[in-house]
């Protein structure tokens, strides 16, 4: 995927997350639950760009896991929301899938740069040294 594109993807859904915080019933488990939701939701996004920054490959990947494991709990807390019956399923479907294919994307990426990272000429005369 385009860097631009996730880019937007992920501001976008950090902004339909605090449509639906901004919705939610005003008591105490809502709130909880909706703090966490915020917290997580809007730091997806956050995250992604660091990753675009990172300095080498390693650190884009530890990054790029920050945003799987953000993307993936704000799956929990929507599924929560969902489950406790605070919030109807088909409001948070669509958030729920964009979510998910975030969280697909960049568990693929890290992969992709895994692969890329052990084959690359620094890495097979480190593993020829170690052989030593």
């Amino acid at each position: 995927m385009d860097e631009n594109l996730f880019k937007k993807r992920t501001k976008k859904l950090a902004l339909d997350v605090i449509k639906v915080v901004d919705a939610l019933p005003r008591n105490r488990t809502a709130d909880v639950l909706g703090r966490q939701l915020i917290r997580s939701g809007t730091s997806i996004g956050a995250n992604y760009r660091a990753a675009c920054r990172g300095k080498s490959t390693a650190d884009v990947i530890a990054k790029l896991r920050i945003v799987e494991e953000e993307a993936d709990e704000s799956a929990y807390w929507m599924e929560l929301l969902i489950e406790s019956g605070l919030v109807p399923e088909t409001r948070l479907s669509e958030l729920l899938q964009e979510t998910n294919e975030i969280i697909a994307m960049t568990v693929a990426s890290i992969r992709t740069l895994q692969k890329r990272d052990r084959g690359s000429p620094v890495n097979r005369q480190s593993k020829i040294e170690n052989l030593k």
